[in-house]
């Protein structure tokens, strides 16, 4: 008898995931599990902007912020509360952190030792990209010089401590979200990557083979917009184009280690508050660009809610909603109508 061909090995499944977080730690850890029992394979976690810049929520600065954007991290009291009944081992976790990047990682590694779990199997991402910052955002807090040795320091510790997490990304995301066409997105998003590799090499911390694993870790968060087959080109020329400048800029010789990884959200601000239900098929037609090609094949996937010109995903309900008598745009809304910011 013959003996019956291989099966193809088939592709490992993205990760999904939802970026949300809002009012409290709790609040926040009740959605995470909700999603996490419907399906969602990882977190996004959002955080307000006092985390984002450093202030306790109860600066007098940062009151008017506490929670309206993400979650309000203050100690590692919190983050006990938000990830209670989340196993940290078998999570891959994705924090949209800049400016105090390595203060979050801190209080992960933490709780994880905490809690007895074992810190080398943490997986994840620490957003962590200070020239985006600059370019796009503005939650940078140190200077740029400073901020680069902080997420290089952060590299030579998780290659060591924590192998499988990423401790930067590189965020073309938001530069396309500003105004960059995908063209501009990729070009800024490598020059930003190389800079960051070019660091570590000046800094002589890791010998040749360190160096190859810690461009290993390297991974991207790119926007995928309306054009979908601009998009598709953009993602293929991506992933050849890394490829290229690892192995001869940087002399990366294992293949593993020059592949690009990336995960995707796809285009927020091209959302609409008036008939949000149109917003879903924007989002089917942009995750398109970002899932047919195997080329251009994402790792994560990032989709945002319906509503998420108003507000990021939060559960409906009397926990979350405001009282009719608080807000008078609440009680005249009619039913099904989400409730504003």
């Amino acid at each position: 008898m013959s003996t019956p061909a291989a099966l193809p090995e088939r592709d490992r499944p993205w990760i999904i995931r939802t970026y949300a977080g809002h009012s409290s730690a709790k609040a926040s850890n009740e959605l995470y599990r909700s999603n996490l029992e419907k399906g969602q394979t990882g977190l996004s976690i959002a955080f307000d902007l006092p985390t984002q810049c450093g202030y306790d929520s109860d600066d007098p600065i940062a009151r008017p912020e506490v929670g309206k954007v993400g979650v309000p991290i203050n100690s590692l009291d919190d983050f006990h509360v938000l990830f209670d009944g989340i196993p940290l081992e078998k999570m891959n976790t994705s924090m949209t952190i800049n400016g105090t990047a390595m203060w979050l990682l801190a209080l992960y590694v933490a709780l994880a030792r905490e809690r007895g779990e074992d810190e080398s199997k943490l997986q994840g991402t620490t957003q962590n990209d200070l020239i985006k910052e600059y370019l796009a955002r503005g939650t940078y807090i140190f200077p740029p010089e400073a901020s680069m040795r902080l997420i290089a320091e952060m590299y030579e510790y998780c290659l060591e401590a924590i192998p499988k997490w990423n401790a930067s990304n590189i965020c073309s995301y938001h530069l396309q979200e500003a105004g960059a066409t995908p063209v501009q997105e990729l070009a800024f998003a490598l020059a930003n990557a190389i800079s960051l590799l070019d660091l570590l090499k000046e800094r002589g911390h890791f010998d040749d083979e360190q160096f190859e694993r810690a461009v290993g870790r390297i991974s991207f968060f790119v926007n995928a917009g309306i054009r979908f087959i601009e998009e598709m080109c953009k993602m293929r020329a991506f992933g050849e184009l890394w490829d290229s400048y690892t192995a001869e800029r940087f002399g990366v010789t294992e293949e593993k280690y020059r592949r690009f990884r990336y995960g995707v959200q796809v285009n927020s601000l091209g959302l609409t508050e008036a008939q949000p239900e149109n917003n879903a098929w924007r989002i089917i037609l942009e995750s398109l660009g970002v899932t047919l090609s195997r080329n251009a094949r994402c790792r994560a996937l990032q989709l945002p809610a319906w509503n998420e010109a108003m507000s990021l995903p939060r559960p409906v309900g009397p926990a979350v909603e405001p009282s009719p008598a608080a807000d008078p745009r609440v009680r005249d809304r009619p039913a099904g109508v989400p409730r504003p910011l």
